[in-house]
Parts: structure tokens; sequence; C-alpha cells
């Protein structure tokens, strides 16, 4: 079977912290950076917004005069989970919560700057923010020091370069949470999407659609290793081969693939990674027989790349998950939406979400808009062509876990086209 090639480039430099030096920094900077450089953003597009209004700070508000301040969304959170709650002396009052979403009807928001800061009012649902998104707003300064918000600015999605005209069928499948070790993970039901994509498995024309198969993304969670191994104390001699064993299973596996094709490898939030964003390759040693083959590729999470001058980005799902529980959208697509328009991937960092407090950038300031946008890890598929209003259209995609679904999404580089791959090993009668 001849298979098709894609030029690929991949762009994880960025949220690459090896030369980053760490001497106890506060996470100040990160915030600092991500208004300098949303502000100036927001400020270019207020004479097309609303050219008759002056910009000011929080501190140089007056009462009942219209204005326009830009700065940093702070939402409290009567739910939030706080490390000081386990220090409390007094038991606490508020009624024990589901731990999917901490949303409570009394949260508000604040917006700060450098200046100060000022909570808000009127028309910003606190429902569709979260802490650490920069907006600009138009209202005035109420007689009780609150700013009644009339309209919302938001950077929106940015520019995207056009898309590349490819006349013929290329695929690349994505794939998460095989959680090779849990009580779920299926051999079979992976053996069979190997054999489907290598080309071992189906008719003529099902070998024929494999051999297009350019590349393979693993989008995170890929081993699943006992909670209990991870408490801090020395492990057992009996143990470590325990350990172990999935990160071999999981390499046995990944070799049939990368024999006949590239793959990319990215960390989650269940991997043996870094556990703050940006999460770092997985060390090629635990990969003793798929980095043998120079089309295996240990990436980052998040994972930016281009495949025939196809603009991707994704993550394993952290930052959509975090997103999910401090704010409300009708699905997981609707908050992929969203951080396209805040141009932020995890605007939740670090406040909830764990990152590596950067001194002079934020990594996840999203410059350029993708054509393909994807998270791994999601309860179930789900996909949407998403259109600006410059033109730009951007291919979403959530994939669930393959332990409970066993399904991976194919998407066609031509013309961004998603189907789903299920494979099944019921034997019941």
């Amino acid at each position: 079977m001849e298979r098709k090639q894609a030029e690929y480039n991949n762009l994880d430099e960025r949220y690459a912290i090896q030369g980053e030096k760490y001497q106890g920094q506060q996470y100040s900077h990160i915030y600092f950076t991500r208004l300098h450089h949303m502000r100036n953003l927001l400020h270019a597009l207020v004479p097309s917004w609303k050219p008759h209004l002056p910009v000011t700070t929080v501190l140089g508000l007056e009462e009942g005069k219209d204005c326009i301040i830009v700065g940093t969304l702070y939402k409290h959170m009567k739910l939030k989970p706080s490390i000081l709650d386990e220090y409390s002396k007094e038991r606490s009052a508020i009624p024990l919560v589901k731990p999917h979403n901490f949303m409570h009807p009394d949260d508000h928001l604040i917006l700060e700057d450098e200046s100060g800061r000022v909570t808000l009012a009127g028309a910003i649902p606190p429902a569709a923010y979260v802490t650490g998104v920069v907006v600009g707003l138009h209202g005035k300064e109420t007689s009780a020091g609150n700013f009644l918000v009339e309209d919302v600015l938001e950077a929106g999605l940015p520019p995207q370069i056009t898309s590349p005209s490819i006349n013929e069928d290329k695929y690349v499948v994505f794939v998460s949470g095989l959680s090779v070790g849990s009580d779920s993970f299926n051999p079979l039901q992976f053996q069979l999407l190997i054999d489907h994509i290598t080309g071992h498995l189906g008719d003529e024309n099902e070998q024929t659609i494999a051999s297009n198969i350019v590349r393979v993304v693993v989008a995170g969670n890929s081993v699943h290793i006992l909670p209990r191994f991870f408490n801090g104390q020395t492990v057992a001699s009996k143990d470590q081969s325990r350990i172990a064993e999935p990160i071999k299973e999981l390499d046995i596996m990944l070799t049939q693939l990368v024999a006949s094709l590239p793959l990319d490898m990215m960390p989650g939030s269940n991997d043996p990674a870094n556990f703050s964003l940006p999460q770092q390759p997985l060390h090629r040693c635990l990969f003793s027989g798929a980095s043998t083959y120079n089309t295996f590729s240990s990436c980052s999470n998040p994972h930016q790349f281009e495949l025939d001058s196809v603009q991707f980005i994704g993550t394993s799902g952290q930052n959509i998950d975090d997103l999910y529980k401090y704010s409300d959208a009708k699905d997981k697509l609707e908050f992929m939406e969203r951080t396209l328009r805040w141009r932020h991937l995890a605007p939740t960092a670090p406040n909830s979400l764990g990152c590596y407090p950067y001194t002079d950038k934020d990594p996840f300031l999203i410059e350029s808009c993708p054509h393909v946008y994807f998270i791994g890890n999601q309860d179930k598929y789900e996909t949407r062509l998403l259109q600006g209003p410059e033109k730009q259209k951007v291919r979403l995609i959530c994939i669930p876990r393959f332990c409970d679904s066993g399904v991976a999404v194919m998407l066609n580089l031509r013309n961004l086209e998603c189907s789903m791959l299920s494979f099944s090993t019921s034997f019941d009668a």
C-alpha cells in the first residue's frame, strides 16, 4: 500500500520552557503581559466600534459619564474552592456542590487594570465569562461606585491566512483518552483502529481511504497509572513494573502505527508529564520502540502545527474542561468558540488552571486563527464549522475518550470535513 504524504511543520517552540529560568517569580507578570497585549488590540478596535467615546482607566472614571474602559475580568465566585477552606475554624455553611461546576447566582464580575478595580453591573452576564479574559466595556460609573455596562467589546477571531487549495483527499486521524492500563481500556478495540489505519482491515475501498491517512494525532491521556502510586512515597520494587506496564503496552501498539505513518504524541492530565500547562513533550525514553522511528514526534500540550499549510492548534482538553467548571455554555464547542473570540487558549490559567509563571510572555495568546481547533478527552464527539466576520473558517472538533466510546475522528484536509471512526468489540448475544 502506497501512502500519501503531507508537508509537516511543528510550531510548538512557543510552548517550550527549557529556556525559561524559574527564580521564584509570581503570576502577576503573565497577567500584565496579557493585559498589555490585548489592550493594544482592543484599543485598535475602538474607533470602528464606538469612535465618539473616550477611553479611560478605572481610576479616571467619572460618575454618570459615558466612556470605555479596558481591563482584565475577575469573577468573584461564592462556591469556588479555596485551599484556605481546609484551615477554616468554622464549618462552611455553603452546601456541597457537584464537582463539575462551581457557579452560583450571586457570582459577579470585577474589571481590573493597573490603576484599580471596579465592580461591574448591567449588560455583561457573569455566567458567560471567567477570570483572566481581557475585554473593553462601554458604560458609566454609578453613584454606588459600580460600572454599569452597556456594551462589551471582545477581540474577536484573529486574522487567518488563506486556506490552501488541496485537490486530493488527505486525512488526519485524531484519537485521545486511550487510557492503556485502565479497566475501561479494550486492547482489541485499539488494535482494530491500528489495523484500519495501517491498511490491514477492510476491503479495497477502505484500504484506499487508509492509504490517504497522512498523520495520526494522539491527544493526551494515553496511559492510566493508579493514583496511589503518586502519593509521594517510595514505590516498592514489585510496584515499579506495574507502573511501567501500561507504558510498555502503549509503546508496542504505537510502534505498529509509526512503522506505517507519522504520529504526534501529546501529553494529557493523566500522563507521566508535568502537571502545569504548557505540558512538555513526553520523554522519548518512555517509548523505546516507537522512538526509533523518525515518524514518531513527541509534542507539547497545547500542540500547534501545519500540515500542507493547514493550520492546527489543539489541547488535551484541560483548558475547556476548566471553563466548564467556572462558566456556562450550551456545549463544549461554544467554549472553544469563546477562547477564539477572546484570543486566548487558556484564560483561566493561572487562576484555576495550572501554568508556568512566565515573566515576559503569555504563550496561550492566539495570534493567528487556525483552520482546525481540536480538544481531546471529551464525553462525546462534537464538531462545527465556525465562520468569522472576515471570512475565517475554523473546524472545531471535540475528540471523545477512546476507552469509553471506541471513537476516533478523521479529518479531510481538502475540505475540513469530519467523520467518525467507530470500533466496537461487543460480543453480547
